[in-house]
């Protein structure tokens, strides 16, 4: 297949002409209708016939093909966060270190933004052959990062699913989740998260958690609870027979950290556990 001048990316063409308002540039080789205008006011100094200049390809103001030598901070696949600049009656439109704003439609969104919000979107081209942005990501994040298990990461949440917790990307640049069984608080988009790598999956995405390695983070249960036992007066009413859903609400913490933690607390004689519950010795 015969390259062509690709949209959305930067890319090596060549100069073919040269006229009063800027240079035509086109791939090596390219067929006369592949031309595309490099604005005068973008030429660098002293380019002449068949010179090589590396440029961006995107769309003016009228929807026509046009160069720059300016660099974006999106290309198309990538993902970058951009700032909105404002909303309109058919979207959003972001700042992304070109002239001409970049749309993101009402479709594409995944939840309300306004005026000033940083968001994390990727770049495509629409039905209609422009330059789009889209906050659906997930597909777009690498897989390859240099992370390995219980590396701790910062990250911050572009997505959250009740059926599987809650996305997160990253570095704004890696594919990464926090598990259900891990959401312990209610998580926002763009909130930011330190976690530790719990796993890392085959395909290369990073499993999260919030809770430290399992000695140290019993410790720190260990000590939550019993700040909760003297701030209730020395009684709660939890033991190893309660709902796991009401332990998660009350110390947001699993059940088996609950387990693992009161026994901590049982043989460093701190506590008693009886069938209403847990009691200061």
């Amino acid at each position: 297949m015969a390259q062509k001048i690709e949209l959305g990316k930067t890319q090596e063409l060549i100069v073919t002409k040269e006229t009063n308002f800027g240079v035509y540039l086109n791939i090596p080789g390219g067929d006369k209708t592949g031309h595309i205008l490099l604005p005068k006011s973008q030429v660098p100094e002293g380019t002449g016939l068949n010179d090589t200049l590396a440029v961006f390809v995107y769309k003016d103001s009228e929807d026509r093909p046009i160069a720059t030598m300016q660099k974006p901070l999106l290309e198309l696949g990538g993902i970058a966060r951009l700032r909105v600049k404002e909303i309109s009656h058919i979207g959003a439109f972001l700042e992304w270190g070109l002239a001409k704003d970049l749309l993101l439609p009402f479709k594409e969104w995944l939840y309300e933004i306004k005026a000033g919000d940083e968001i994390l979107v990727t770049l495509y081209i629409d039905k209609s052959e422009r330059l789009c942005a889209s906050m659906k990501v997930y597909e777009f994040l690498s897989c390859d990062s240099p992370y390995n298990k219980d590396d701790e990461v910062d990250g911050k949440v572009y997505e959250t699913s009740s059926n599987f917790g809650v996305f997160i990307a990253v570095d704004d640049k890696y594919s990464a989740l926090l598990p259900k069984k891990e959401v312990f608080e209610t998580y926002h988009i763009n909130q930011p998260v330190h976690a530790r790598v719990a796993q890392v999956l085959e395909d290369g995405k990073l499993t999260l958690s919030v809770k430290k390695k399992i000695p140290e983070q019993m410790n720190e249960d260990a000590g939550y609870i019993f700040k909760c036992l003297k701030e209730a007066g020395g009684f709660l009413p939890f033991n190893d027979k309660s709902d796991p859903e009401d332990i998660k609400n009350h110390f947001h913490m699993s059940k088996n950290a609950f387990k693992r933690a009161t026994g901590h607390l049982l043989k460093d004689h701190l506590v008693t556990i009886k069938s209403d519950g847990l009691h200061i010795v």
